[in-house]
């Protein structure tokens, strides 16, 4: 799978979280969040169609594109290049080094432990 680029991300969370839209849509989307111009959408949304990240409904004047990836893989696929790359492909010291940085609830602490117990169970 090619790995997309930060922007390419972004129009991807939104096309997973709408569905199939326009690029008026994804556009109007983006401009909650940051300055960019309708053709760079466009054209970004253009390449990652060539790329394969999106399909393409042409039967209407407006184009409507959906992702051609799914979620979870391209998750599991960024996951595993990250830890590879960053901590030479050590989850633990991933674990270790996100737990150490930010503050977790106990709730999160008691759902951290409960995949560690079933982790242990299947090994």
């Amino acid at each position: 799978m090619t790995k997309p680029t930060e922007s390419e991300l972004e129009i991807l969370q939104i096309l997973w979280s709408r569905g199939p839209s326009t690029v008026r849509q994804v556009h109007d989307e983006l401009a909650r969040s940051k300055d960019s111009g309708y053709t760079t959408t466009l054209k970004l949304m253009q390449i990652m169609h060539e790329k394969g990240l999106l399909s393409r409904e042409e039967e209407s004047r407006s184009h409507v594109y959906a992702a051609a990836v799914a979620e979870e893989a391209t998750r599991q696929t960024l996951l595993n290049r990250f830890v590879e790359t960053t901590f030479r492909g050590s989850a633990a010291q991933l674990v270790m080094q996100a737990l150490g940085n930010a503050k977790t609830s106990p709730e999160e602490l008691d759902e951290i432990q409960r995949l560690i117990a079933e982790l242990s169970k299947k090994q």
